[in-house]
């Protein structure tokens, strides 16, 4: 893939890009080597342990249940990185110069120096959550439960996917994600499913993670989540 690595190391992609799964990513979906597709969901986080003793029991009945509803597995990821403080320094930067009473600017500025300390000291992380969710297309041969795990777990490899048939595929894929938005929404979990341009930056995170903490995803607080 071309995109997860700088044009200046192509000689060394040809030797590396080989141990990547990752064929192509587009419209939403990630294509890998053997044709089975993927989709990523972004999902709220939840405190479980603010809620009361019946809400824990409702959001538990309610995740036992999709559990027992998915006729096909699912992937879910936790990513976690490191939280990048400098753009609320620079802010607080800007209000203490622009700020006019002495005493509010030294308490600014006094804040300021201790995020940057406490930053320094300790590694502060963010943690994402990822649900991936598959479709291979030897799942449309074999039908139930133990043909589409199969089917997932042992993919034919080397399988070309045409504009008609990738369609095709990707429809079955989103009503696989709409399934799963609709069922975590009872349990207060929110999701939405990653662009192309979030999934590239996601996997060049994912592949590069000595440099992702220079690499800056979109916000997740400007994520919009859906109850799909």
């Amino acid at each position: 893939m071309e995109f997860l690595t700088p044009k200046k190391h192509e000689s060394d992609a040809s030797s590396t890009q080989k141990y990547v799964d990752v064929k192509d990513v587009r419209d939403g979906v990630i294509v890998l080597r053997n044709g089975s597709i993927r989709c990523i969901l972004l999902a709220s986080s939840i405190n479980f342990d603010l809620k009361s003793s019946e809400e824990q029991d409702a959001i538990i009945g309610q995740y036992q249940g999709f559990l027992n509803s998915l006729d096909f597995p699912l992937q879910i990821a936790v990513h976690s990185r490191r939280f990048r403080i400098e753009p609320y320094l620079e802010s607080l930067s800007e209000q203490e110069r622009h700020q006019e009473n002495e005493l509010l600017r030294f308490q600014i500025s006094e804040y300021r120096n201790f995020i940057q300390s406490l930053t320094e000291v300790s590694n502060i992380m963010s943690k994402f959550f990822y649900i991936v969710v598959p479709f291979a297309p030897s799942e449309t041969n074999d039908g139930g439960l133990i043909g589409k795990i199969t089917g997932m777990l042992q993919p034919k490899t080397g399988t070309e996917i045409d504009g008609s048939t990738f369609e095709t595929y990707r429809n079955q894929l989103l009503q696989r994600a709409e399934q799963v938005s609709a069922a975590l929404s009872g349990t207060g979990v929110r999701t939405s499913m990653l662009g192309t341009e979030e999934l590239i930056e996601l996997l060049y995170n994912t592949y590069n993670p000595s440099i992702f903490t220079t690499t800056v995803m979109r916000n997740i607080d400007q994520v919009e989540l859906s109850n799909r």
